[in-house]
């Protein structure tokens, strides 16, 4: 994969032969919706198939799940292919409550698809969650 040269510390952007994957990290919170909806807009009108890896979220609320499904319904309604990476049982969770399962699709991740990028790597262990 190659990597779209950018400085962005909530977003990764790799490309490469029509597939796109964006990682997003941090709070998607109304501030870094407003941040990164602008990007994402572009990538959901130019990939032929975008892949969003939400693993690295430590929060998000009503308006991060509004622009998950925001790109996943313009994304699928241009007939591109949609794939949502979370394994937080929490994110899992909001998006069971919010009823969007069907929209977002979310799948675990399947590492043996791009061995190479970084955001597919297991991730490390961390500190034991506070939720």
């Amino acid at each position: 994969m190659q990597l779209i040269p950018r400085h962005d510390p909530y977003l990764d952007v790799r490309s490469t032969g029509g597939l796109t994957v964006a990682a997003l990290r941090g709070e998607l919170d109304l501030v870094l919706v407003r941040h990164l909806r602008p990007e994402l807009d572009a990538l959901v009108r130019e990939s032929e198939a975008l892949t969003v890896d939400i693993r690295s979220l430590t929060f998000c609320d009503a308006t991060g799940l509004g622009l998950l499904a925001h790109c996943a319904g313009r994304t699928q309604a241009r007939g591109a292919r949609w794939r949502l990476i979370c394994d937080q049982p929490w994110i899992l969770r909001l998006i069971r409550l919010a009823a969007l399962g069907e929209l977002l699709r979310p799948e675990r991740p399947d590492y043996s698809d791009f061995p190479d990028y970084p955001y597919w790597a297991p991730p490390e262990p961390g500190p034991p969650s506070q939720g």
